[in-house]
């Protein structure tokens, strides 16, 4: 999937990561999502780095990549089963 979207800030709030776009969009994807991100503190949470291209975010202390692409097509972690997220 290609888009010219791309992310230009990342905020939270305690159930949400929201991503704002260079295309006027946000995105709010729930925390359960990601469960790297739903166990993180605050400041690691904050700590995101978007990538250049802003097409991808960042966790360097929680080693968690995330794509604009992914967010955009509902894609939550898929790295380990969804079952024991709530």
């Amino acid at each position: 999937m290609s888009t010219s979207a791309s992310a230009k800030a990342v905020t939270f709030d305690n159930e949400t990561m929201w991503v704002e776009l260079t295309d006027g969009r946000a995105l709010g994807v729930p925390l359960a999502w990601f469960p790297r991100l739903l166990h993180a503190t605050p400041e690691q949470r904050a700590a995101c780095r978007i990538s250049y291209t802003g097409q991808g975010l960042h966790w360097e202390e929680l080693d968690e990549d995330i794509s604009v692409a992914g967010l955009l097509a509902g894609r939550g972690d898929i790295t380990e089963p969804h079952h024991d997220v709530a």
